[in-house]
């Protein structure tokens, strides 16, 4: 037995080798074989703390107001040596390390529980693991500036760790109200706050004093922000924040750009509105006119241009030729289509608005990408069918066959074969030879634009469209059978708002409902990826500073742009991402080029509409065919990559929502397609995604995924390492068991339950959960998590938490609230890494061992 050493004395180096050396294999299992010489190479001043030093201030010490403070000083701790145990008749005692964040005299009282008192890792040890670019690495994280789980957050330093004179700043980090808040960290200030928000609690309500400051405001005192109201007002209404930076330097680039958008999508609008919505052509324009000029004002993305999409339109034209089969309305009744049109586009309006003033934002992420590609997709083959029939010229045959104009896809296509023979050759001619030439100028200009940028500037549709309607005013192909434009004016006055929910018009209202929400999702969704694609603008290019981008603002003003589009009865307008590039690559600065489109199309329907008489309707959908084309042609590289990367999944997906669109109908293909992206969405995030861990051969503080190499990682005895990599809540803790219990059982999440237990039993006698990645917890997962950690200690076996986070997160306060920390043993039972806990395993082992042997030793002493 070795000698007992006094609990104040200090032993000498050579006792300390050789006490050490005399130990069992099994103690120093994770001791290192080569100590760090981290204390010879670096000595700091005398006014500077060692890295020891900066551990030992405790990350859990006073940390209420994020200061770290020393722990008080033990007199019995022996700064000589920190691993030297004493056998005494209550058990092994070990010296506290003051290094360990748990470790300290206020939450380790000398006197100990069941003979153990705190787990202690070497002095040499923590240096090594202190100066290893890798030393948070004990769960496989990898990241040498890892910012979650227990050393989180990092002390404030302008040097890196134990450098020699590294001072502790907080200047410039900002930070929270110190008085305002409560233990959570972005609790509002009061009641008011909370339930109003910092905007309207201070800048409209003037906000409140002392304690019932917000952060907000307490930082904006602080750093000598005067006029909070502007703040708020510039934030809420951009326009407030970039006028006051619009140079005149901006306003030939943003002119050029308007009028190239506007020769391109003025004929696009027309096009959208007779051919896709059903409704007079001037309401197409009356989409570039209000849309435009609201954004400009409410929008948080500078170079995004709002208008009419294809697929907006085309859903706007199915509500309108629903009511026109059940007789509600007649195919000639312009105004009431219009009206029709106007209701779909205000309840999408009121919708997005909706979701913006409850801040719903986070909703873009639902609709996965194979969902959009697959409807996308399925909505440009619908498109390009439908304008087949205006094309050929049998549009009249058609409307003769009600069913066919508002049957299926498939519907349609057999409808063209069975009448190809009836089509108007000189129509075909025009409408083909339209898109040939579109399709040819734009292939061109693709090709010679990364050699000739100014090739972008060619407004080549709208020549095609000019160039067509003059042929067709000088060769009257109007007399021919080619279908014309004709006179496009207003049903009624020009501008006149009619209020779409008016009491004769609630029998719209059923059929307009389920549309409106599809063009909500998808305009949103269409939206915020050109928003996240443009962003604030080129930073290399002059322009607007300090617009930043928000998905709940954006709501907002798409929401309130669309609804006043619809008392307008225009078509329901989003941001396009191809329009958007078109402004930034022609000029566009500021949101003032979308003011100028507005201005010129408003120019156009009062003095330019008599002069698109002769404009063949074969063109326009021509146009249109180019659209959907643009719509098909990135599904191809979509299905190469999910096929190299073998998603079959997500391919599975895509083909079930484009088949459903395009052999059923538009509706039914987006409800499949978005119930089987919320299924997926539960099932993922329901899923506990657990790991068990094993160590990296050589290494003593690495531990990786066991399933990914399980030949190559070792496995300690009687020790079962699971590692939590996510936040724990409600929804994925209800499989939480079942998981655990394929681990202890198969050793695996892969195997099937049907399987006899394999892994036998005498190597779950401790586990060790690595919670580095649980920064979160809820209430339902604290229960389970609970009633899991009961389990294990009715069946005497050990549970221990590794990198919990501190003392001040709500992981922290359930943990001890919930009873989980006292079912396990107390804090001992929380250390900061892996390799700590299974010192701890080991020690309470070897615990238990001496007491079973003591008392027959000491009766046979006795003898």
């Amino acid at each position: 037995m070795p000698p007992k050493n006094t609990r104040s004395g200090a032993s000498s180096p050579d006792s300390d080798y050789h006490r050490r050396k005399s130990s069992s294999n099994r103690h120093t299992l994770h001791v290192p074989a080569t100590p760090s010489q981290l204390r010879e190479s670096h000595v700091p001043a005398s006014r500077t703390p060692s890295p020891e030093a900066t551990m030992k201030r405790g990350y859990y010490d006073g940390a209420a107001e994020g200061s770290y403070s020393s722990p008080k000083t033990s007199p019995r701790t022996s700064p000589q040596n920190d691993l030297d145990p004493t056998f005494d008749d209550d058990g092994i005692h070990l010296k506290l390390d003051q290094a360990s964040i748990h470790s300290n005299d206020d939450i380790a009282p000398a006197e100990t529980i069941d003979g153990i008192l705190e787990v202690d890792v070497e002095s040499t040890l923590r240096s090594r693991l202190l100066s290893h670019k890798n030393w948070d690495q004990a769960s496989g994280c990898g990241s040498e500036h890892c910012n979650h789980g227990t050393f989180s957050p990092r002390p404030g330093t302008v040097r890196s760790y134990g450098s020699i004179s590294s001072d502790v700043s907080h200047e410039g980090f900002g930070g929270r109200y110190p008085g305002g808040l409560g233990t959570a960290s972005g609790e509002p200030a009061d009641v008011t706050h909370a339930l109003l928000g910092d905007t309207v609690a201070d800048g409209v309500l003037g906000g409140g004093r002392g304690k019932k400051m917000s952060t907000t405001r307490y930082l904006a005192k602080r750093h000598g922000i005067k006029s909070e109201k502007r703040m708020y007002l510039a934030y809420y209404i951009p326009i407030f924040n970039w006028i006051r930076q619009y140079k005149w330097a901006y306003f030939r680039g943003d002119l050029v750009a308007a009028l190239t958008m506007a020769s391109f999508y003025i004929p696009m609008a027309l096009s959208y509105a007779s051919n896709l919505g059903h409704v007079p052509a001037i309401n197409g324009l009356y989409s570039f006119v209000v849309n435009p000029l609201i954004y400009a004002i409410l929008g948080t993305c500078p170079l995004m241009v709002v208008g009419p999409e294809a697929a907006g339109s085309l859903l706007t034209g199915e509500v309108v030729r629903e009511n026109i089969k059940k007789g509600t309305t007649d195919d000639g009744d312009g105004t009431r289509n219009a009206e029709i049109a106007g209701i779909v586009t205000c309840m999408a309006g009121g919708m997005i608005f909706a979701a913006g003033l409850f801040r719903l934002g986070f909703l873009d992420s639902v609709l996965s990408r194979p969902f959009l590609r697959g409807f996308i997709s399925a909505i440009g083959v619908v498109i390009f069918v439908d304008q087949l029939i205006p094309e050929m010229g049998l549009a009249r045959l058609a409307s003769e066959a009600g069913e066919v104009s508002h049957g299926s896809c498939v519907d349609k296509i057999v409808f063209i074969f069975g009448h190809i023979k009836q089509a108007n050759g000189l129509t075909c001619a025009v409408s083909f030879g339209a898109f040939a030439i579109i399709m040819a100028l734009r292939e061109t200009k693709k090709r010679l634009q990364p050699r000739y940028p100014s090739v972008a500037y060619v407004p080549d549709r709208f020549i095609v469209v000019v160039l067509s309607a003059i042929f067709a005013w000088r060769f009257r192909w109007d007399l021919h059978g080619v279908g014309v434009l004709g006179e496009v004016k207003a049903s009624g006055k020009l501008f006149a708002i009619h209020f779409p929910f008016q009491t004769s018009h609630l029998k719209y209202a059923s059929d307009a409902f389920n549309t409106a929400i599809i063009i909500a999702l998808l305009g949103f969704f269409e939206s915020s990826v050109a928003a996240k694609g443009l962003g604030s603008g080129d930073p290399k290019k002059e322009g607007i500073t300090d617009v930043t981008l928000s998905a709940n603002r954006e709501l907002i003003a798409l929401g309130t742009a669309n609804i006043t589009g619809g008392l307008f009865m225009a078509l329901p307008a989003f941001g396009g991402y191809g329009r958007s590039k078109v402004n930034a690559s022609t000029g566009g600065t500021t949101p003032m080029s979308s003011i100028f489109l507005s201005l010129i199309t408003l120019l156009c329907i009062f003095f330019l509409l008599p002069y698109m008489y002769y404009l063949p309707k074969g063109v326009l959908s021509a146009m249109i065919s180019v659209v959907a084309y643009s719509l098909v042609e990135e599904a191809p590289g979509d299905i190469r990559f999910f096929w190299r990367i073998r998603g079959w999944s997500e391919l599975i997906l895509m083909f079930v929502i484009f088949a459903t669109t395009i052999f059923w109908d538009l509706k039914k293909g987006i409800a499949v397609g978005i119930g089987l992206s919320i299924l997926r969405l539960i099932r993922h995030s329901t899923r506990p995604r657990i790991q068990i861990l094993g160590r990296v051969p050589g290494t003593t503080d690495k531990f990786a995924n066991a399933e990914l190499d399980p030949d190559r990682l070792e496995f300690i005895e009687g020790c079962l390492i699971v590692k939590i990599p996510e936040p724990l809540t409600f929804a994925n803790t209800g499989e939480l068991k079942n998981r655990l219990k394929r681990l202890e059982y198969h050793g695996t999440g892969a195997a099937h339950p049907a399987l006899p237990r394999v892994r036998k039993e005498e190597h779950n006698k401790n586990i060790i959960f690595d919670v580095h990645g649980v920064t979160s917890l809820d209430g339902a997962g604290a229960q389970v998590l609970s009633e899991i950690v009961e389990s294990y200690r009715a069946r005497n076996v050990r549970v221990f938490f590794c990198r919990v986070p501190g003392e001040q997160s709500d992981v922290w306060r359930l943990f001890e609230a919930s009873g989980i920390m006292e079912a396990c043993g107390g804090r001992r039972h929380f250390v900061a890494s892996v390799e700590e806990a299974l010192r701890m395993t080991e020690l309470e082992s070897l615990t238990e061992i001496f007491r079973d042997e003591l008392p027959e030793g000491s009766m046979a002493a006795g003898r």
